[in-house]
């Protein structure tokens, strides 16, 4: 919990409302083209907002962003030709010779090709679509924190390495997009009270069993407001100096609402209200109990809930 969200992704959005500043050197980071590192990824929307600003602080980054995209195109267009190769080859033995192995091969290089095909068209659109704004463990995307009395935007990645751990808590711990309410005090102390963020989103994701099968839920406030999710973050410095900083966070969670409970899931991200997030932001470590009553007055819009699409 929580699997997934759809979150706010532009952020033009966090500067009306919110009053916010941009971090553009964390973001022009985050896309910056060195070496062999690879694409970090984000949800397409938060490309988008970049991509379609005319603002001239922008123009660096968006040419980063266009400069992925056609790498990653030619990419996608040289394996779109391996399987339509492989396609044309499968369904030639079939013609000869009707076969399991070639009927296999056939339907794996047909998926294959609807899935490359879809691909190079996102990377091709420029208006979003809904599933553009959804992020998963490992993406990057916007957070709200506070710096210096200043409410800042910055790209985080949605899986928290907490300071000074290893780089390898990632896969040995993989749920640390997760911070459970009752271990803020233990796994996460050094986040709790220090270092607090917000995501905006308009919904939330969740893997339940239905019927004796994995499905996702989306999970809707019947209020249509968006949701102000309390999040803990990091900054996760290398101590040999070799692998590059990262900021990341993990979405605090709390017993279920009943309805969530109802469907299926055992967490609730915390939606906290909009008076409490100055608060939320600026914490006291030595004064824990604040932060928890915020938790305690927390929204409860309920939570329609329906089959993901």
């Amino acid at each position: 919990m929580c699997y997934s969200a759809q979150i706010e992704a532009d952020y033009k959005k966090f500067v009306l409302n919110y009053g916010a500043v941009v971090d553009l050197q964390t973001f022009a980071k985050l896309w910056l083209r060195e070496g062999d590192k690879p694409r970090p990824k984000t949800p397409r929307a938060m490309d988008l907002s970049f991509l379609k600003s005319k603002e001239p602080a922008m123009v660096r980054l968006a040419n980063e962003i266009r400069e992925w995209d056609t790498e990653q195109v030619a990419q996608l267009e040289t394996e779109l030709f391996k399987q339509a190769k492989r396609l044309a080859d499968a369904e030639r033995k079939l013609a000869e010779k009707p076969t399991k192995t070639a009927a296999n091969e056939q339907r794996i290089a047909g998926n294959k090709i609807e899935q490359i095909k879809r691909k190079i068209a996102d990377l091709k659109r420029s208006k979003p679509e809904a599933r553009d704004f959804r992020m998963f463990p490992g993406y990057y995307c916007p957070v709200l924190v506070s710096e210096n009395g200043k409410l800042v935007v910055k790209p985080m990645r949605y899986q928290c390495r907490p300071a000074g751990k290893p780089a390898a808590y990632d896969a040995k711990y993989p749920g640390t997009y997760n911070a459970r309410r009752d271990n803020l005090e233990g796994f996460w102390k050094g986040e709790f009270g220090h270092t607090h963020g917000l995501v905006v989103a308009s919904r939330f994701y969740e893997h339940v069993e239905v019927d004796g099968e994995n499905q996702v839920l989306e999970f809707v406030p019947r209020t249509g407001e968006d949701m102000l999710i309390a999040c803990l973050w990091s900054h996760w410095k290398d101590p040999k100096g070799v692998e590059p900083d990262l900021l990341s966070f993990a979405a605090v969670t709390d017993d279920p609402e009943p309805e969530v409970a109802a469907a299926g899931h055992d967490r609730t991200i915390i939606n906290i209200k909009p008076e409490h997030v100055q608060a939320w932001l600026n914490p006291d470590p030595k004064d824990l109990q604040t932060l928890y009553a915020i938790f305690d007055d927390k929204r409860h819009p309920f939570y329609e809930h329906r089959i993901a699409a």
